[in-house]
């Protein structure tokens, strides 16, 4: 059986295509800002903006992905602890679904100004937000993962009487790790679009490239707008290739690789 061909990522087939997408979306982006100045900037004004000031969208940058780190990691700890508990505890599962389920279509950015009123114009308040958005993608992707362990393995457990924190530590949570990374690749991007939003919805910021886009929107500086969006969309895109990263050293040993 031949082994299939892997491309370098130093040959043309790997980054030409990436390239000439990247050319044709700025020339659109170009004829764009030509027709609808109000909505698009010139790319070299966007250039300019970054350029000028590179400390300046680096500390808020810095802002932004803190809230957006420490918000995913108490999501994180809270959703993988409750996903234990609702697989091992079938009563626990049917009463945390449904409020788990209300609380993801709940329009979060709505409570954003009780969080303000409970917590306070510090941190609290991006950091929760932030923290139940990345929420419910986790417990469920964890969740079906600790359940989902082949019947024949699990019956050899039992035949040699293994416990169940055994079982949950050598079987469940090492058979959940694909699914909890699925999970990962979602909430890494979305804990930044939540640190975001958190900032924009929560009243007192003053760091943070939410803020930023929010000032400058309302001084009509167009170009700063979109180079705090690019710097949020470069942001994302580096999460999400570390833990894409992470999860093909980390999953080395699975089927699936």
């Amino acid at each position: 059986m031949s082994r299939p061909v892997r491309t370098s990522v130093a040959h043309p087939a790997y980054w030409a295509p990436v390239l000439v997408l990247l050319v044709v979306l700025g020339v659109l982006w170009q004829l764009g800002a030509h027709r609808m100045p109000y909505l698009l900037p010139p790319l070299p004004d966007v250039w300019s903006a970054l350029k000028g000031d590179p400390g300046y969208f680096l500390h808020n940058s810095w802002v932004t992905l803190r809230e957006a780190l420490l918000g995913l990691v108490i999501g994180f700890v809270a959703a993988f602890s409750l996903a234990i508990l609702i697989s091992e505890v079938n009563i626990a599962r049917r009463a945390v679904m449904p409020v788990a389920v209300v609380l993801n279509v709940t329009p979060l950015v709505a409570i954003a100004p009780a969080l303000v009123v409970a917590f306070g114009f510090g941190p609290a308040p991006k950091l929760i937000l932030t923290a139940l958005i990345c929420f419910f993608p986790i417990l469920i992707n964890a969740s079906v993962g600790l359940r989902s362990v082949p019947v024949p393995v699990l019956q050899v457990f039992r035949s040699v009487h293994a416990s169940r924190w055994e079982v949950l530590r050598h079987l469940r949570i090492p058979g959940s790790l694909e699914y909890v990374f699925a999970a990962l690749q979602i909430v890494f991007p979305l804990s930044i679009v939540g640190a975001v939003v958190a900032e924009l919805s929560a009243a007192g910021s003053a760091d943070g490239l939410g803020t930023v886009i929010q000032v400058a929107s309302s001084m009509n500086r167009l170009a700063t707008v979109w180079a705090a969006i690019f710097v949020l969309a470069l942001m994302g895109s580096l999460l999400l290739l570390l833990v894409t990263v992470v999860e093909r050293r980390a999953l080395r040993w699975h089927g699936s690789r």
